[in-house]
């Protein structure tokens, strides 16, 4: 069923119009070709002249948004992108979230997108034009190498993948894995430890994101990890004196960190966003079934059991939403949310678990098939609970931020 989207009073005009064109794509060009669209990755045998068709008719849908000046929201007109505020990105994640795979239809597909913002910020503009508007082009593919499975991937300043400068070239040495795209990128942004390993050891200071291409001798893609069973583009990599030029630097040196999470805190509202919009998608799946499917002498619809879901997930849904926004409107203020965005990091997560499961109960067997979205969306659900730091590490944060106000001898601001 298409999405149903109407203007907010309490939003400006620019917000809505933009909601409004990105729902207008998706429910006449994308919901009713999913299964054209991405066919293809969910196995089995596809002919070729069906997979050219698919591809084709992604570029077309593609050349429909860039006329309708919806594509890349998150880069400026410079670089390709269309220059959405973070608030007006923020709202159009929602809607494009309803059909999962939609963004890539925009130009915006992880990681590209965070290592487009990544190179716009930290980069030269000689890099923005080698590395940057290909990226927006479709002409390069790019990974980002952070992760490595002998360091706690909730700190980031654990990494031990290494850069020592000689003379000027940085050669890298190390182990990562989950490089996400890791398959088709052209090249990869490296989380590396720049600092001198005889010296002392720096939390913070000493991180450094470096550029390299896939093609560079040393880059040993080793696998693709498999995700939920199914093989995906996140890969293991043995980083064996690799050499690159220092101008493969992004930023100064030690500023890694710094980037990493600049990347992290935009992205967890939009990734919060994006979970709302699949959980409206799953919601409208769940009461469509349960209005139209007889079981045991009247519809589903008619069962306490099920009001009880549709009940449970529309306060779900309007509560995570409503948090996601208060977070999104604070850090477009430049106000302070790191409060906000671990709770919101913890809380949406797990209701969009919770929602999908009730639409997967409500549809039965067809719910875990490949038939409707719900199963991959579990999926993506559970692992959000990881990605972006696990749950536990963000409870943590949220306790230290409001003790140390009360420490101060200060309230907790419930107006904000």
């Amino acid at each position: 069923m298409p999405m149903n989207v109407q203007p907010i009073a309490t939003l400006d005009d620019r917000i809505n119009q933009i909601r409004l064109s990105t729902a207008e794509i998706v429910n006449r060009e994308i919901l009713p070709n999913e299964n054209r669209l991405w066919a293809f990755r969910r196995g089995g045998k596809f002919a070729e002249k069906d997979k050219q068709a698919a591809r084709e008719l992604r570029e077309d849908i593609k050349a429909k948004v860039k006329q309708a000046g919806l594509w890349a929201p998150h880069l400026p007109e410079e670089y390709g992108g269309c220059d959405l505020s973070f608030l007006e990105h923020a709202y159009m994640n929602e809607v494009l979230a309803y059909s999962m795979g939609a963004a890539s239809l925009f130009g915006v597909v992880a990681p590209n997108s965070g290592n487009q913002k990544i190179l716009l910020k930290y980069g030269t503009e000689e890099q923005r034009q080698k590395w940057l508007v290909p990226l927006t082009e479709g002409k390069l593919e790019s990974g980002f190498s952070m992760t490595e499975p002998n360091a706690a991937g909730s700190d980031p300043r654990a990494i031990q993948t290494t850069a020592r400068k000689e003379g000027d070239e940085w050669v890298i040495n190390g182990h990562k894995w989950f490089t996400s795209n890791g398959i088709r990128a052209d090249f990869l942004i490296v989380m590396c430890r720049t600092e001198d390993p005889d010296g002392p050891a720096e939390r913070n200071g000493k991180m450094t994101q470096i550029i390299v291409p896939t093609d560079t001798p040393g880059v040993d893609i080793v696998r693709a990890v498999e995700v939920w069973g199914q093989a995906s583009d996140h890969c293991e990599i043995i980083y064996d004196n690799v050499r690159v030029p220092a101008d493969n630097q992004l930023g100064q040196t030690g500023s890694g960190h710094a980037a990493a999470q600049d990347r992290l805190g935009a992205g967890r509202v939009y990734h919060c966003m994006n979970s709302i919009g699949q959980m409206w998608r799953a919601f409208d799946l769940m009461v469509e079934r349960a209005a139209s499917r007889e079981v045991h002498g009247g519809l589903l619809e008619t069962k306490q059991f099920i009001q009880g879901f549709i009940a449970d997930s529309y306060i779900d849904i309007q509560s995570a939403r409503l948090m996601t926004i208060h977070c999104a409107e604070k850090m477009d203020s430049g106000l302070d949310a790191r409060t906000e965005i671990s709770a919101i990091k913890i809380y949406v997560p797990q209701v969009y678990q919770q929602v999908v499961d009730r639409a997967i109960q409500v549809w039965g067997a067809a719910g875990v098939s490949g038939d409707l979205p719900l199963a991959g969306m579990y999926q993506g659900a559970r692992t959000l609970r990881l990605a972006d730091g696990p749950d536990e590490v963000h409870k943590i944060l949220i306790a230290k931020n409001v003790l140390k106000t009360y420490h101060a001898g200060e309230t907790w601001d419930f107006g904000h």
